[in-house]
């Protein structure tokens, strides 16, 4: 633990019961695993209605799989590789938040490209749709099946293929575990720049398909930085090799970007090049309190301003979030109950001068009276402790209801009207409306939940939440991507020749509609 000298900070004292339970730090290997919480979450929720029946929607144009198709599938992966028991699919078929549920009956399990190509190939001659699913760690349903889709699981695409130390560019295929994969270019002195709460889960194909940022794009960028190349299947089963590996390459249109959060509307990601930092020799974590969102807003740009190089991560965290995870969760907050939190992570090559910063960053905080408690670790079972405050908070609501879940992004100035605007419209129709997030990058996770779905608080929040992220200049979604759930409301965010040039681009890479239908693009 640092030695904070005058500061009113404390050393945090963490329950060796609540350890097993908690994520692993990217920045400790060595940790133990922590199992994503869909892996429960999905057994213990109630089973929802199929999202075809919950929001009225029409099925496409498409073939229905018959035994001809299956026995096609069969010779060409071998039985094991087919699914089709019921029982084996439920999860599949549903999203760990209980939000929505398909009806597919037969789920593929592909080893590499060639063998997503012939699927491919063959669904098109058919017109039958397909799904393609990842870790399905999703938050808008756009890796379930609307209807009876033919899921393409990735499961299987799990080698790495090359960790260039030099350069620092790992190239694999797109089913591997992100913390897996960490932990594997964790053994070449570099780190994933990608880190979020689903990593035990979520493969790294899904995470390029849905642009996702995590807790670290303050430090290292969104995935259109990082991601070098992409190898992506289109409709028709042809196999798009977009995979340079260099830092540099003005060679044409840059296609791999038509892949990055598409979500699989445009082509299955199959293989993916990403450049690795070094992975830091030094992490520190603060976890401090504040008594109001202007002092949040102070700390944070005092920390970019005072941290500079060093700064890797800036979260946020309301009361209501807070007291979600303690009542759920029984992870105790390491300080005692403020308005706000703040998780504020550093990470270098040299631990006194890291040290030296923090400290001089936050006496200062404290002394201007902007921080008005807090704890700082660099032992990494606290860290680990700190962190699972902040990456358990999706798991905590799931035991109170219901949850409305929107990710979007906001002008930092108006990062949190809008849970307050949202707690004065719904009052006591519902359990809990908090908000937390990436305070660093803009993006907020407003939360609201009831005790069960209920259609008449939907309209209540929807579309009043992405009018006023809209009047703000905001975007309804900063890195969970549209999928399913906000499809019909892109106009919000984009323009209507974008959206028109969209629904080209995908008419010419997938005519027949085949790729993740009812995702991403509106109906009309």
């Amino acid at each position: 633990m640092l030695m904070m000298r005058h500061f009113r900070m404390r050393a945090i004292k963490c329950p060796r019961t609540a350890l097993p339970l908690l994520y692993p730090s990217s920045q400790n290997a060595n940790r133990k695993k922590w199992h994503h919480i869909h892996s429960s979450a999905v057994t213990s929720y109630p089973r929802c209605e199929l999202t075809s029946v919950r929001y009225n929607v029409d099925r496409g144009k498409f073939s229905q799989v018959c035994q001809e198709d299956i026995d096609f599938f069969i010779n060409l992966l071998d039985r094991h590789r087919v699914v089709l028991e019921e029982s084996d699919l439920e999860g599949h078929n549903t999203d760990w938040l209980g939000m929505v549920r398909g009806a597919s009956s037969v789920l593929l399990k592909p080893r590499n490209t060639e063998e997503v190509s012939a699927v491919m190939n063959y669904c098109n001659q058919r017109t039958l749709a397909v799904c393609p699913q990842g870790g399905n760690t999703g938050l808008v349903g756009g890796s379930v099946p609307v209807f009876d889709e033919i899921i393409i699981s990735t499961s299987l695409m799990n080698e790495v293929e090359n960790v260039d130390k030099l350069s620092g560019v790992v190239t694999c295929q797109s089913g591997c575990v992100l913390e897996t994969l960490d932990q594997h270019v964790a053994e070449y002195g570099l780190m994933i720049p990608l880190d979020l709460g689903a990593k035990g889960s979520c493969h790294i194909g899904g995470n390029v398909s849905t642009n996702a940022g995590g807790l670290r794009v303050v430090r290292y960028g969104g995935l259109h930085g990082s991601v070098l190349g992409v190898e992506a299947v289109l409709a028709s089963g042809e196999v798009i090799n977009c995979m340079s590996a260099m830092k540099k390459d003005n060679t044409g249109y840059d296609l791999k970007h038509l892949f990055i959060g598409s979500e699989g509307t445009l082509g299955i990601v199959t293989k993916v090049a990403i450049s690795c930092p070094p992975r830091p020799k030094a992490v520190n974590l603060a976890f401090l309190g504040l008594q109001t969102f202007e002092d949040v807003l102070h700390t944070f740009r005092e920390a970019k301003a005072k941290l500079g190089e060093i700064l890797s991560s800036c979260e946020f965290i309301d009361r209501s979030s807070m007291e979600c995870v303690e009542l759920n969760l029984k992870l105790r907050a390491p300080i005692d109950p403020h308005p706000f939190y703040m998780l504020i992570e550093t990470s270098g090559s040299n631990s006194d001068h890291d040290e030296e910063k923090l400290n001089m960053f936050l006496e200062e905080s404290l002394g201007s009276g902007q921080v008005s408690d807090g704890t700082v670790a660099t032992e990494p079972s606290r860290m680990l402790y700190i962190w699972s405050i902040r990456e358990r908070i999706a798991e905590a609501l799931i035991h109170e209801g219901y949850t409305y879940k929107y990710d979007i992004s906001l002008p930092h100035k108006d990062f949190y009207r809008i849970v307050e605007n949202m707690k004065d419209r719904l009052g006591d129709s519902v359990i809990r409306c908090c908000g937390y997030g990436h305070i660093g990058d803009g993006n907020l996770h407003l939360n609201i939940v009831s005790k069960e779905f209920q259609r008449d608080i939907v309209n209540l929040i929807e579309p009043t939440v992405f009018e006023w992220t809209a009047e703000v200049s905001g975007s309804i979604s900063a890195e969970h991507g549209l999928g399913f759930k906000k499809r019909n409301y892109m106009h919000f965010s984009k323009s209507s020749n974008a959206i028109k040039l969209m629904k080209q681009m995908k008419m010419l890479m997938d005519p027949k509609g085949i790729l993740n239908p009812y995702k991403v693009l509106p109906e009309m």
